[in-house]
């Protein structure tokens, strides 16, 4: 009877999820976004001139490893940059851009506008600061973490920001290959 009421006891104990440590950085295995589970496809360090930058961290409902799939895929995905050190907003929206440049030049004049909204919603960022960019289906990119809150619609704009990750010439492709669990 004893051993009946421990395990019962032991299964409302909740355990914290776990998380994949990448040099230091705790990267939880599930993040909830727009009331769905997204699940941790990979992680890795953003270096640029061998200074890292950031751990990005990339969600779906519905993982895959390729990656023209999970940018074209209708679903909530996640992209998470946990900041290992102090960035200027104007650095973060310049790689972004060039990001955007690279992989979705014929597109930018439909998302030139959209760009700034972004670069509007994003400060300058310090060490141990979370940025969060969610794709919700029917709503657009959700800006979150250390941004203010903003709302940036379009398929067309939440596909060229994946792609600066996930694209055929990503900001950088140590880290797309993390991202995608290799």
């Amino acid at each position: 009877m004893l051993r009946i009421a421990l395990l019962s006891l032991c299964s409302l104990v909740v355990f914290p999820a776990a998380a994949k440590d990448v040099e230091g950085t705790q990267v939880p295995d599930t993040v909830t976004s727009d009331g769905k589970t997204l699940r941790l496809i990979g992680a890795g360090i953003r270096t640029k001139w061998m200074f890292s930058v950031y751990v990005g961290a990339l969600y779906a409902e519905k993982p895959t490893y390729n990656a023209a799939n999970l940018i074209k895929s209708e679903q909530v995905k996640r992209m998470d940059l946990h900041l290992l050190r102090d960035v200027t907003k104007d650095k973060i929206i310049e790689s972004i851009r060039e990001g955007f440049e690279k992989q979705s030049k014929d597109q930018m004049p439909a998302l030139q506008a959209r760009l700034d909204q972004l670069a509007a919603a994003v400060p300058d960022l310090k060490k141990g600061d979370l940025l969060s960019l969610t794709y919700v289906p029917d709503k657009g990119v959700v800006v979150g973490g250390a941004a203010k809150e903003t709302v940036i619609p379009g398929k067309d704009f939440a596909d060229a920001l994946f792609s600066v990750w996930l694209g055929p010439d990503p900001v950088d492709s140590d880290l797309k290959r993390k991202l995608l669990g290799g």
